[in-house]
């Protein structure tokens, strides 16, 4: 019976060590609020802070918003061991947008995993559908993740219609206290880079 005991002991002894020495995963404050961010619009596209400032300056601000995140997506929480599809995390870059006034403010650069960040870009992700690089499967687990993640938060994705938009050459990108010029001087040559033409 006292050997029993023993290892009964000895084994619950371990665990508690084992335990101990394991990282935990910290918790963090998920915000799925993130899911709402408007798609970038046209103007700018092809103009980011990344673009301005280089692969060096990318790296280090995505690595370090990772780490700030405790490599877990902060609009579900799901560590990027646990992802669906890709078992990494993905950088975004926030904007406060002045549809009126042609500006979009860079604000913070977060992590996301590849559902929550392909739900946000849902123009892309529709793009992606109608050249056959994504199935339709993948498609609606995307938009399912995303809808299940708002329904939960007590939120709703809104399709907004902005009237008086500003006209295209007056957009900028606004970051570090700089105004920057949109890539494509005019929407028809935005649409012949994008094949919309």
């Amino acid at each position: 019976m006292g050997k029993v005991s023993d290892f009964t002991d000895y084994v619950q002894k371990s665990l508690k060590e084992t335990r101990a020495r394991r990282p935990r995963q910290k918790k963090i404050v998920t915000r799925p609020e993130l899911l709402l961010h408007p798609n970038i619009p046209a103007p700018l596209h092809g103009l980011a802070p990344r673009t301005i400032m280089g692969s060096k300056w990318w790296e280090a601000t995505r690595e370090a918003a990772y780490r700030k995140a405790h490599y877990c997506c902060l609009a579900c929480g799901v560590h990027k061991s646990k992802a669906k599809f890709r078992q990494w995390l993905e950088a975004h870059e926030t904007y406060q947008i002045d549809w009126h006034k042609g500006r979009s403010e860079y604000i913070e650069t977060v992590a996301l995993c590849h559902c929550c960040h392909n739900y946000i870009h849902s123009g892309r992700l529709e793009a992606l559908l109608e050249e056959g690089r994504i199935s339709h499967a993948k498609f609606a687990a995307i938009h399912r993740h995303g809808d299940e993640i708002l329904a939960k938060a007590g939120l709703a994705k809104k399709v907004t219609l902005v009237s008086n938009e500003a006209p295209w050459g007056k957009w900028r990108l606004v970051f570090n206290g700089k105004l920057y010029k949109p890539k494509y001087k005019t929407k028809k040559a935005w649409e012949r880079a994008y094949g919309n033409d």
